[in-house]
């Protein structure tokens, strides 16, 4: 992970992108306990959102330095990197409100717990209500901040029936 966090850094640095943080599973192993991914999912802000071929400097970038695409990854390391650049306002948020960590001396950024609840809870898939439920449990969210931002974002309905479901007992 360590070889990710200064790949992102450095194209932050050269302005192929304009920020970046950790999302999905892999950043949500900051809160909870490791679950299974089979990449790690980097939201991204790029210098030119209006282009078609958004995604095509970052790729060339990672070319550039050995890293080759896989499907719709690039291979760092041992780790698939899928880049995906904000797709809504609550992801946009995410980005801009990540919290910077550390990785073996290298700093990165990381989606917030409430952030990767809420979007996790827009998706409504099975694995995102089990990763909702994840953070709750450990504690690195609480019901009123996914409700807050749910209600910023349009996910006040969402939010009610997820807690119907899963957390009225």
């Amino acid at each position: 992970m360590k070889e990710v966090a200064e790949l992102l850094n450095a194209m932050c640095s050269a302005g192929v992108i304009r920020e970046y943080a950790l999302f999905g599973a892999i950043a949500q192993m900051r809160y909870t306990e490791p679950v299974a991914t089979p990449d790690t999912e980097v939201l991204v802000a790029v210098p030119d959102p209006q282009r078609l071929d958004l995604l095509k400097p970052s790729y060339e970038y990672c070319a550039a330095r050995g890293y080759q695409p896989e499907d719709e990854t690039v291979r760092i390391g041992a780790w698939p990197v899928q880049f995906v650049p904000f797709f809504n306002p609550l992801a946009e948020e995410a980005l801009e409100r990540a919290e910077i960590d550390n990785f073996e001396g290298v700093a990165f950024r990381v989606v917030r717990a409430d952030h990767l609840a809420a979007i996790a809870l827009s998706s409504g898939r099975a694995k995102d209500y089990a990763r909702i439920l994840g953070l709750l449990e450990s504690g690195s969210v609480t019901r009123e901040q996914i409700a807050r931002l749910a209600a910023r974002h349009g996910l006040a309905d969402a939010w009610t029936r997820f807690q119907a479901r899963f957390l009225n007992e």
